[in-house]
């Protein structure tokens, strides 16, 4: 890597950690100048203005959490062909991979630009509401496979259902750092797979 994108990296994880901590508004360029060892001119060379550093964080965030979804659900579809016992099998893997977190999940950008959204312009609004209709689609798409050879003991919209698994991590966070518990989060994503397992119980017949 080189020196300017290290630079830039560093920036990014210092405003990352700092954002996550104590918020969008409470984070400021002369703090994270500071802690990166770097002069003003040095910030605004890789970013135009604090809002720049919001989006590029963002997108990076996003890109990362896709690759997390990418690499945890084709692995569980690899241990078992079938959709259902597939996608309980990445839950399962994405619950593990929360618990080995010792500090539980340090945050999410998308709840905490939502909390501050009157501080970022439209493009960066619109970035986050697009990666959440993403996960949507993403989920969706599994639950729809799921439903072609399972009965439902509910009659439940699947959109919902996608919303669900957002909904779960997302809340699961936020209790994980309310309560300092890094069990929290884990356990949930378990109830939410709970909740799957017992929602499509009869195989459709061939």
């Amino acid at each position: 890597m080189k020196k300017g994108q290290e630079t830039k990296s560093r920036i990014m994880d210092i405003a990352e950690a700092a954002i996550l901590a104590k918020g969008f508004g409470a984070t400021s360029i002369e703090e994270i100048i500071e802690e990166a060892g770097i002069t003003k001119s040095g910030f605004f060379y890789h970013f135009s203005d604090k809002n720049a550093l919001a989006k590029a964080l963002l997108e990076r965030y996003i890109s990362i959490e896709d690759e997390l979804f990418d690499g945890l659900f084709d692995r569980a579809q690899e241990l078992h062909d079938d959709p259902l016992h597939g996608f309980l099998i990445g839950l399962k893997l994405l619950s593990e991979l929360m618990a080995d977190l010792p500090n539980g999940h340090p945050g999410c950008l998308i709840a905490t630009y939502c909390y501050n959204e009157r501080l970022f312009d439209k493009e960066v609004r619109e970035l986050s509401q697009r990666a959440m209709l993403s996960w949507r689609k993403r989920f969706r798409k599994a639950f729809d496979k799921i439903a072609e050879k399972y009965d439902m003991r509910d009659d439940v919209d699947l959109d919902h259902l996608a919303d669900m698994v957002s909904a779960t991590c997302e809340g699961g966070i936020v209790m994980t750092k309310t309560l300092r518990d890094p069990d929290v989060l884990p356990q949930q994503i378990l109830m939410l797979r709970s909740y799957i397992k017992l929602l499509f119980t009869e195989r459709k017949p061939n």
